[in-house]
Protein backbone atom coordinates (compact mmCIF):
# COMPACT_ATOMS: atom_id res chain seq x y z
CA UNK A 1 0.00 0.00 0.00
CA UNK A 2 1.40 3.44 -0.86
CA UNK A 3 1.67 6.40 1.63
CA UNK A 4 -1.15 9.24 1.46
CA UNK A 5 -0.60 11.65 -0.30
CA UNK A 6 0.34 15.18 1.52
CA UNK A 7 0.33 18.14 1.08
CA UNK A 8 2.08 21.63 1.97
CA UNK A 9 1.97 25.31 1.03
CA UNK A 10 5.02 26.84 -0.26
CA UNK A 11 5.41 30.51 -0.51
CA UNK A 12 7.57 32.80 -2.61
CA UNK A 13 7.83 36.40 -3.60
CA UNK A 14 6.64 36.73 -6.82
CA UNK A 15 9.67 39.44 -7.47
CA UNK A 16 12.04 36.45 -6.76
CA UNK A 17 10.04 33.29 -8.21
CA UNK A 18 6.68 33.27 -9.53
CA UNK A 19 3.95 30.70 -10.47
CA UNK A 20 4.26 32.20 -14.24
CA UNK A 21 7.82 31.67 -14.36
CA UNK A 22 6.97 27.91 -12.47
CA UNK A 23 4.95 27.20 -15.65
CA UNK A 24 7.68 28.85 -17.87
CA UNK A 25 10.31 25.88 -16.93
CA UNK A 26 7.78 23.22 -15.32
CA UNK A 27 10.48 21.97 -12.33
CA UNK A 28 12.44 23.77 -9.88
CA UNK A 29 14.53 23.27 -6.99
CA UNK A 30 13.38 25.11 -4.00
CA UNK A 31 16.56 26.52 -2.78
CA UNK A 32 17.51 29.30 -0.27
CA UNK A 33 15.00 28.13 2.50
CA UNK A 34 16.72 28.86 5.93
CA UNK A 35 14.63 28.05 8.47
CA UNK A 36 15.31 24.57 10.26
CA UNK A 37 11.53 23.37 10.11
CA UNK A 38 10.60 24.52 6.93
CA UNK A 39 13.83 22.41 5.84
CA UNK A 40 12.61 19.54 8.40
CA UNK A 41 9.31 19.37 6.41
CA UNK A 42 10.80 18.85 2.83
CA UNK A 43 14.12 16.62 4.07
CA UNK A 44 11.86 14.91 6.02
CA UNK A 45 8.08 14.87 5.33
CA UNK A 46 7.37 14.98 1.53
CA UNK A 47 6.93 13.01 -0.84
CA UNK A 48 7.30 12.70 -4.82
CA UNK A 49 3.82 13.42 -5.65
CA UNK A 50 2.47 15.71 -3.02
CA UNK A 51 0.33 18.20 -3.49
CA UNK A 52 1.65 22.10 -3.54
CA UNK A 53 -0.35 25.11 -3.16
CA UNK A 54 2.06 27.81 -4.60
CA UNK A 55 1.62 30.80 -2.98
CA UNK A 56 2.89 34.76 -3.38
CA UNK A 57 4.13 36.80 -0.24
CA UNK A 58 5.06 40.52 -0.38
CA UNK A 59 3.14 40.73 -2.88
CA UNK A 60 0.48 43.49 -4.10
CA UNK A 61 -2.75 40.73 -3.11
CA UNK A 62 -0.80 37.68 -0.90
CA UNK A 63 -1.98 34.66 -1.53
CA UNK A 64 -2.57 31.10 -3.35
CA UNK A 65 -2.01 31.93 -7.38
CA UNK A 66 -1.67 28.16 -8.54
CA UNK A 67 -1.00 24.42 -7.76
CA UNK A 68 2.24 22.21 -7.98
CA UNK A 69 3.66 18.76 -6.70
CA UNK A 70 6.58 18.05 -5.17
CA UNK A 71 8.80 16.58 -8.19
CA UNK A 72 12.12 14.70 -6.15
CA UNK A 73 12.86 13.39 -3.17
CA UNK A 74 14.78 16.06 -1.00
CA UNK A 75 18.52 16.51 -1.36
CA UNK A 76 21.06 19.25 -0.75
CA UNK A 77 20.81 22.60 -1.52
CA UNK A 78 23.28 23.45 -3.45
CA UNK A 79 23.70 27.44 -2.73
CA UNK A 80 24.33 26.82 0.91
CA UNK A 81 28.07 25.68 -0.64
CA UNK A 82 28.37 28.72 -3.06
CA UNK A 83 30.45 31.62 -1.86
CA UNK A 84 28.35 34.13 -4.05
CA UNK A 85 25.13 32.97 -3.34
CA UNK A 86 23.19 34.83 -0.23
CA UNK A 87 22.11 31.61 0.65
CA UNK A 88 25.88 30.23 1.18
CA UNK A 89 26.19 29.05 4.95
CA UNK A 90 29.99 28.60 5.97
CA UNK A 91 29.38 26.04 8.20
CA UNK A 92 27.43 23.52 5.25
CA UNK A 93 29.90 20.60 3.56
CA UNK A 94 29.06 18.85 1.11
CA UNK A 95 30.01 16.16 3.47
CA UNK A 96 27.86 17.25 6.13
CA UNK A 97 24.94 19.56 4.27
CA UNK A 98 22.70 21.58 6.63
CA UNK A 99 20.32 22.82 3.79
CA UNK A 100 17.90 20.53 1.94
CA UNK A 101 14.98 21.17 -0.56
CA UNK A 102 13.22 19.42 -3.48
CA UNK A 103 12.10 19.97 -7.08
CA UNK A 104 8.74 21.14 -7.20
CA UNK A 105 6.59 20.79 -10.78
CA UNK A 106 4.18 23.11 -12.09
CA UNK A 107 0.64 21.43 -12.17
CA UNK A 108 -1.45 24.80 -13.02
CA UNK A 109 -1.87 28.38 -12.17
CA UNK A 110 -5.59 29.34 -10.52
CA UNK A 111 -8.24 31.15 -12.51
CA UNK A 112 -8.17 33.59 -9.81
CA UNK A 113 -5.52 34.01 -6.96
CA UNK A 114 -7.05 33.20 -3.62
CA UNK A 115 -6.23 36.51 -1.68
CA UNK A 116 -5.05 35.95 2.16
CA UNK A 117 -7.77 38.47 3.07
CA UNK A 118 -10.17 35.68 2.11
CA UNK A 119 -8.15 32.96 3.36
CA UNK A 120 -8.42 34.64 6.52
CA UNK A 121 -12.23 34.33 6.61
CA UNK A 122 -11.97 31.05 6.86
CA UNK A 123 -9.96 30.81 9.72
CA UNK A 124 -12.50 29.00 11.51
CA UNK A 125 -12.77 26.35 9.19
CA UNK A 126 -9.28 25.98 8.47
CA UNK A 127 -8.28 25.60 12.24
CA UNK A 128 -5.96 26.94 15.00
CA UNK A 129 -3.20 24.31 13.59
CA UNK A 130 -3.18 26.04 9.94
CA UNK A 131 0.19 27.99 10.25
CA UNK A 132 -0.51 30.99 7.75
CA UNK A 133 -2.81 32.71 9.50
CA UNK A 134 -1.73 32.00 13.04
CA UNK A 135 -0.17 35.06 14.47
CA UNK A 136 3.60 35.35 14.51
CA UNK A 137 4.19 32.30 12.41
CA UNK A 138 6.87 33.03 9.14
CA UNK A 139 7.18 29.77 7.74
CA UNK A 140 8.12 29.38 3.84
CA UNK A 141 6.98 25.88 3.67
CA UNK A 142 4.08 24.47 5.79
CA UNK A 143 1.85 21.33 6.20
CA UNK A 144 -1.77 21.54 4.59
CA UNK A 145 -4.49 18.81 6.54
CA UNK A 146 -6.23 17.14 3.73
CA UNK A 147 -9.62 18.86 4.65
CA UNK A 148 -7.74 22.33 5.08
CA UNK A 149 -6.27 21.38 0.83
CA UNK A 150 -9.87 20.99 0.09
CA UNK A 151 -11.15 23.82 2.05
CA UNK A 152 -9.03 26.70 0.31
CA UNK A 153 -9.68 24.81 -3.42
CA UNK A 154 -13.33 24.87 -2.94
CA UNK A 155 -12.42 29.03 -2.86
CA UNK A 156 -11.14 29.45 -5.88
CA UNK A 157 -13.13 31.06 -8.18
CA UNK A 158 -13.72 29.80 -11.47
CA UNK A 159 -13.59 32.38 -14.80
Amino acid sequence: MSPRKRYWLMKSEPDDFSIDDLARVGTEPWTGVRNYQARNFMRDGMRVGDGVLFYHSNADVPGIYGLAEVASTAYPDPTQFKKASKYFDEKATEATPRWFLVDVGFVRKLAAPIPLSEIREHAADLGEEFALIRKGARLSVLPVSSAQWKLLLSLEKKR
